[in-house]
């Protein structure tokens, strides 16, 4: 009896489940109508690209709900809203005409959705700085490679000739060094061993971004 009486349960409709799923509707409905309109303007529309910037919205608004609703399915949430965005940013530069020069924003947005959890905590010490460190290289990700190819596409930045790429190793380094760093803080089993992994990868990796960035 209280075997069913859980499956019911679990099946009944959480608090809001409703009010939930209508924003993010009309949130994804706002910004597929937005887009087209945008589009429409400019005077490059491709209206074929609505079947790539729709279903993207409907997926993106279908992590909503779960995001809302928290505890395990929080993370579901999050992942089939990033991937939801990501299409609908597919179909947005799609349907700009875009994509030529938009493309780095396929190695931004994901760089961003992973850096996005960097505030989830982690209960193993070593688990929560592993993560720390790969939310921080997405976000490093983010700025210096994404931004530096976006750059370069639209003609401001000159990849050659700049030290970027040096950059980017050598921030990588760093951020992988400090978590390594702040293990140190916690009595754990095979910390030395977590350390030490973390801090040799780290010190490699900087020095060959100054190599790069020093012309060596």
């Amino acid at each position: 009896m209280s075997t069913e009486t859980g499956l019911v349960m679990s099946r009944e409709p959480y608090p809001g489940a409703g009010r939930h799923w209508m924003i993010s509707l009309a949130v994804a409905g706002l910004a597929a109508a937005a887009t087209t309109t945008a589009a429409q303007s400019t005077g490059h529309f491709h209206w074929w690209a609505s079947f790539v910037l729709i279903p993207g919205a409907l997926i993106a608004a279908t992590g909503g709900p779960l995001l809302a609703r928290g505890g395990g399915r929080a993370f579901a949430g999050y992942v089939v809203a990033c991937l939801g965005a990501l299409v609908f940013a597919v179909g947005a530069l799609l349907m700009f005409g875009a994509f030529g020069r938009g493309w780095p924003l396929m190695v931004i947005l994901p760089c961003l959705a992973v850096a996005g959890t960097y505030r989830w905590r982690l209960v193993h010490p070593l688990a929560r700085g592993l993560h720390r460190a790969i939310a921080l290289l997405a976000l490093d990700g983010a700025l210096l490679l994404g931004g530096t190819l976006q750059l370069t596409r639209v003609g401001l930045v000159d990849v050659g000739g700049a030290p970027m790429w040096g950059a980017f190793l050598m921030l990588a380094g760093v951020i992988v060094l400090g978590n390594a760093v702040e293990l140190t803080r916690h009595r754990m089993p095979y910390r030395l061993q977590a350390i030490t992994l973390l801090a040799g990868p780290a010190v490699v990796a900087f020095l060959l971004g100054l190599r790069l960035l020093r012309g060596w």
